[in-house]
């Protein structure tokens, strides 16, 4: 009986939260088809502020999309063999370029902002692409996938591994791809999913670094919530919702079935 009663307090509390956190962004999407916000559902439903976001923010999307995309690409690209690296290392000169690499997360996005603008602002044709974004995302989202990547190194012997495979003659390159890499998938996809998660709701970075031709998803947002009507600012948030969360979704049930197997395996 005492269980029970814990077990019930307990899911009252979590759909409490639960509500506490869903039900504004559930107004906030029902707005957005809303004819007139002030009247609520009585002026009726309408896609019309959708596809006036459509018109007015295409262009924030797909470019949005095409950032995080790139993020992911360089952050595997670079944070993969940099884990590798620091985690055979495992000296303080490893420790030390560890802490440099998460510096990041300690410091503001404005800051950071800042930082890229005082060193390559000077750049124009940089400075006004889609580029110069990158280069901040990228190094704002690196951390989250070197620390995820070595967090499976410190659980799995790589170093016994990567010594089998070259003592049955395999290069170091494909010690790497067909060895270390499927043992640390887990840890891949874990940091993959905060890369472009980070990179598609990131605005304090991004609206330093951006132009009038260069704004995403969050800045345009910022920017409908400031300058158009609020049923206008509320469809623009259920875009966003409607790009992101079929995204999430997927990244998680990839990321369940790739992990599943492989930890049987082991």
């Amino acid at each position: 009986m005492r269980e029970r009663a814990i077990f019930a307090a307990q899911l009252l509390f979590t759909l409490l939260v639960a509500g506490f956190l869903i039900i504004p962004a559930l107004l906030s999407i029902l707005a957005g088809v809303t004819a007139n916000y002030f009247r609520g559902i009585r002026s009726g439903l309408t896609l019309q502020w959708v596809l006036q976001v459509w018109q007015l923010y295409d262009d924030t999307i797909f470019r949005s999309l095409l950032i995080a995309i790139s993020a992911l690409a360089v952050t595997l690209l670079v944070g993969i063999p940099a884990a590798y690296g620091l985690h055979l290392r495992g000296d303080r000169l490893s420790r030390a370029v560890e802490e440099i690499i998460t510096l990041p997360l300690a410091i503001p996005g404005l800051a950071i902002a800042l930082a890229l603008l005082l060193t390559y602002g000077g750049f124009g044709s940089f400075r006004g692409s889609w580029l110069f974004i990158l280069a901040g995302h990228v190094v704002f989202t690196l951390p989250f996938m070197v620390r995820s990547v070595m967090a499976v190194f410190a659980t799995t012997d790589i170093r016994s591994l990567d010594e089998t495979a070259s003592s049955l003659g395999a290069s170091p390159w494909r010690r790497f791809l067909d060895v270390i890499v499927p043992n640390v998938r887990p840890g891949i996809l874990a940091g993959s999913l905060a890369v472009v998660t980070l990179s598609l709701g990131e605005f304090n970075l991004t609206w330093m670094l951006s132009t009038p031709l260069t704004k995403t998803l969050p800045v345009g947002l910022a920017d409908s919530y400031a300058s158009m009507r609020l049923e206008v600012a509320s469809a623009y948030t259920l875009v966003f919702f409607v790009m992101i969360i079929p995204l999430l979704v997927a990244m998680q049930i990839f990321s369940g079935s790739r992990s599943g197997p492989m930890g049987a395996r082991r």
